[in-house]
């Protein structure tokens, strides 16, 4: 059997090839670095993490935690190494990112159906394709899809957020504590009033970090740089990733004016990142700022914030809800260039494209799974939205239909979130040929 492109080594693209091996299907796997870096990596291993180490909330009231099940269903890599790399992270799932990474490294390029390239792939391969080359995307490939397709681009900017040290964070002066006394797995730097108005005035004056050539900035408004939204006004940010609600500093028995949390970044916890924190601010104004929040004086940052430029996809225009483009069969996206936001929802479509180019490969024709299902909900948002002024779109409970009959907010995304993975499962089932346990891929 002819080998299956992936082009790739991202979470879509693992999860492309991992699900193409289940099925008995070679793939040839391009990912090209180490000999091509991006600004955003630093390491030579799939499906390694770049912004934010987390993978949504967990449980049946939150949406990514009906995509989790779903993708546990399924099988997925992704999922078996989140499990394996998890770190303490309240109602989300969060990974230690060089576990998760190294894991999934390792799980692949041992398979004997995988040929692992790592060289820059600039055309457009010849044969059953899947394109997952994230928000990076080389420009030469990116001409070679505009070539092919048309000018059907859009490009946003997104940010990571800056992570400090813990044992450099002055715990005298934070608290741990989950909002409405959840899970204590967040630390808690409490500002007063006027600590608050220092550094909102030392924010909106900092002098950001952008190449000449970044003007006509369009963020996607879930990953807005802090900097962007001090810009928005003076109490923006105590609406966002500054809001004290729900938070009681043990000390004064009462919410503090402000708070600026952080998260626990690795398994042994060495690590924190600010929440909410993505910025693209030089590196010594990040310095300034960051310790000018009570309890980092002297935070020591083991990484700054960086902001990158996103590719993706005009998805309604070039894809159908299998993730094949219109009028070229065999040829699939995934990942954030499919335009999907989120890690898990970028390994989610891996699955799909990736279980669709084994199809193609054994003579069969593309699915798409139920649309009670997340994962069957996000496609057909991307092959159905409106395509003026599209953007990215991450799991929620609008892309899936509502249910009947009277009840609460939490009882009617319970009642979904149990619908979802009953329609996906039997989805699931009913593939014929049908997709083996994730045993039968390992060797």
């Amino acid at each position: 059997m002819e080998r299956v492109n992936v082009v790739g080594g991202g979470l879509a693209g693992s999860e492309a090839a991992w699900t193409l091996l289940r099925l008995g299907v070679p793939v040839r796997l391009f990912e090209m670095r180490p000999k091509r870096m991006t600004p955003a990596h630093a390491t030579d291993r799939l499906a390694e993490i770049v912004c934010s180490n987390s993978l949504g909330g967990e449980g049946e009231t939150n949406a990514k935690g009906l995509l989790q099940a779903e993708m546990r269903r399924a099988g997925s890599l992704v999922m078996e190494a989140a499990e394996r790399a998890r770190v303490p992270a309240g109602g989300a799932l969060a990974v230690d990112r060089e576990e998760f990474s190294g894991y999934i490294t390792e799980r692949l390029s041992r398979h004997p159906l995988i040929e692992l390239v790592r060289e820059e792939v600039r055309e457009i391969p010849p044969g059953i394709t899947v394109l997952a080359t994230g928000p990076l995307t080389s420009e030469a490939l990116a001409e070679a899809l505009k070539r092919r397709f048309g000018d059907h681009f859009l490009a946003y900017y997104d940010a990571a957020s800056p992570i400090v040290l813990y044992e450099s964070i002055d715990l005298t002066k934070c608290f741990r504590a989950g909002r409405y006394g959840q899970s204590a797995d967040y630390l808690n730097c409490p500002m007063t009033e006027e600590e608050y108005r220092r550094f909102y005035e030392a924010l909106v004056q900092a002098e950001k970090h952008v190449p000449h050539d970044w003007e006509n900035l369009q963020f996607f408004e879930a990953c807005v740089p802090v900097e962007e939204l001090a810009r928005r006004g003076y109490q923006t940010l105590l609406f966002g990733p500054m809001k004290p609600v729900g938070l009681v500093d043990p000390r004064t028995g009462k919410e503090p004016y402000a708070v600026v949390q952080l998260r626990q970044e690795d398994k042994a916890g060495r690590m924190w990142s600010l929440v909410g924190f993505q910025t693209g601010l030089r590196w010594p104004e990040q310095k300034r700022l960051i310790q000018m929040i009570p309890g980092l004086e002297n935070a020591e940052i083991v990484r700054y914030g960086v902001m990158h430029r996103n590719t993706y996809l005009n998805a309604p225009r070039l894809l159908g809800e299998t993730l094949e483009f219109k009028g070229a069969e065999g040829l699939f996206a995934a990942g954030v260039l499919a335009g999907v936001e989120g890690y898990l929802e970028s390994a989610a479509t891996g699955f799909l494209a990736g279980l669709n180019a084994a199809r193609r490969a054994l003579g069969l024709p593309p699915v798409a799974p139920p649309e009670e299902s997340m994962l069957g909900g996000l496609v057909r948002y991307l092959a159905t939205a409106n395509p003026e002024g599209f953007q990215p779109m991450y799991a929620n409970w609008g892309l899936v239909p509502s249910v009947e009959g009277r009840m609460g907010k939490k009882e009617k995304r319970q009642a979904m979130y149990r619908r979802g993975l009953e329609a996906f499962s039997a989805w699931l089932s009913g593939l014929n040929p049908p997709l083996p346990s994730p045993e039968a891929a390992l060797v």
